[in-house]
């Protein structure tokens, strides 16, 4: 018999599986937020889950540990394209002050300065 917590964890692990896949930059806000929702949840449940186990448990918890790399992986590369907008987003907002006004950014060091007149 598998203990309620793990199948729990086991449906979460896979909402976050198919939260971290979604790339759609619209519902970008809400996917976040559900992915925290997902993971305080599991937090709480972590404390539920000590030995010892059934044999169905341990088998059920070498699948769990496979799908959390598989997790956070994901998580990784969902983060990494959430970091790659705000660089490209700071990027873009530089750019176009250049663009407004490009001789902002020139030093005045090693400017000749004629003194005979």
């Amino acid at each position: 018999m598998i203990r309620p917590a793990l199948i729990v964890w086991n449906e979460l692990a896979e909402t976050l599986l198919k939260l971290t896949q979604q790339t759609d930059d619209a519902t970008r806000d809400e996917t976040i937020v559900n992915i925290e929702k997902c993971l305080d949840a599991r937090d709480k449940l972590h404390s539920q889950i000590t030995a010892p186990f059934t044999l169905e448990e341990e088998v059920l918890g070498k699948e769990l540990i496979k799908l959390e790399d598989i997790i956070q992986k994901s998580l990784f590369l969902f983060t990494k394209g959430i970091k790659k907008n705000i660089y490209d987003a700071k990027s873009k907002k530089s750019n176009m002050k250049n663009y407004v006004n490009p001789y902002s950014n020139v030093t005045k060091d090693g400017t000749f300065y004629d003194t005979k007149n």
